[in-house]
């Protein structure tokens, strides 16, 4: 059912803002009859626009439908003075996230900076492959260009363009070219994603200037940045639509299908598009006649991904087989490796709560 359809029989429709515990803040929808009405009589018994925070019906509970971030939802019995509301139903979603969870997205906004902490091809191309995954469009801003030369931003330009992505160089700080990332924003609802400390929640503070997002420090000796988001949120964007902002994170998880991965580098899409391999099953690592493995530069990350993306699958089929002796260890660098499992331990030691419950066992079975 579609929102007009709701919209016709005069529920209230909303959007959820944010989700905390078992609370749900929804705006609601500007346009609706009955708000409108409420303005109109009284403009300041509404805030601009009306922000109601919900319960969820347990009804949506026992069914299992969960609410997320950026869901549409119809609300029931507005309380209007008290800012209150329960959410009725969900409507049908057009996207959806797991990670983070979040519903109704349009694109993924990746922002990185050129320096401090410096630009890492191996993290950047993480990220890229876990954009590329979710199946959205990915826009790429490269904050602090303010540190590097003309020079150096053509290089690394250049560089990217070779991965089949044109980056939007842009700095917080002095307001470089923030207005052209804003433009590629509007009437969307955008996921902002990166690792911390690249300038994430100084972007959204000179997007929306109503907001005042806590923003972190670089760490001095890991040249990375301090984590300052702590749960997902939208926030309205001047210009129309929406940004979420989302707990920064390091290492995205590599959880894609082994199959699958080649399909989210634009540069191996590009030969596919020319030729074909040999095998339909082909992984593109030994493989005759295979048409992607050659000499383009993230061939290597391919790779590295391929066996994060092998290592999560055995895992997975192997939870599904109690007998497995074999475990999943997490190296550096986001790395994994199986190594068998250890013999459970079949000497230890009672501990003497157990001691002291046999003997009042053994007291009772005496008497």
């Amino acid at each position: 059912m579609t929102g007009e359809n709701f919209a016709a029989t005069g529920q209230l429709l909303g959007t959820v803002l944010a989700v905390q515990a078992n609370f749900y803040r929804v705006q609601l929808d500007q346009e609706d009859g009955e708000i409108r009405e409420i303005r109109e009589q009284d403009p300041s018994h509404l805030p601009h626009p009306p922000l109601l925070l919900c319960t969820r019906r347990t009804r949506l509970k026992k069914i299992g439908q969960q609410v997320m971030v950026g869901d549409r939802v119809v609300i029931e019995e507005p309380d209007w003075a008290g800012g209150r509301g329960a959410i009725a139903d969900v409507l049908p979603r057009q996207s959806e996230l797991d990670r983070p969870a979040i519903a109704n997205v349009n694109q993924i906004l990746l922002v990185f900076a050129v320096a401090d902490p410096p630009l890492e091809p191996y993290q950047l191309s993480r990220f890229l492959i876990k954009a590329e995954s979710n199946g959205l469009d990915v826009l790429l801003c490269l904050n602090k260009s303010d540190l590097i030369s003309q020079q150096e931003q053509q290089q690394i330009s250049d560089h990217l363009l070779s991965w089949g992505y044109e980056p939007i160089f842009i700095s917080v700080k002095d307001g470089i070219n923030t207005d052209q990332a804003a433009r590629y924003l509007s009437n969307k609802i955008t996921v902002i994603a990166g690792p911390s400390g690249v300038g994430k929640s100084s972007l959204i503070n000179s997007l929306i200037d109503s907001l005042e997002l806590r923003v972190g420090e670089v760490s001095g000796k890991l040249a990375r940045g301090r984590h300052t988001t702590r749960h997902i949120e939208l926030f309205e964007l001047p210009s129309g639509g929406m940004l979420a902002d989302t707990p920064g994170f390091n290492q995205p998880d590599m959880d894609c299908n082994p199959e699958e991965l080649i399909d989210y580098f634009p540069e191996a899409r590009k030969r596919l598009a020319v030729a074909s391999c040999r095998f339909n099953d082909c992984l593109h690592r030994d493989e005759p006649e295979c048409a992607v493995r050659g000499d383009w530069e993230r061939y290597e990350h391919y790779l590295e991904f391929l066996d994060a993306a092998i290592a999560r699958q055995t895992q997975l089929h192997q939870q599904a087989d109690p007998e497995s002796t074999m475990k999943l260890k997490s190296k550096s660098k986001g790395q994994s490796q199986y190594e068998p499992k250890l013999e459970s331990k079949k000497y230890r030691r009672i501990s003497r709560k157990t001691q002291l419950q046999d003997l009042q066992e053994l007291y009772q079975d005496e008497e």
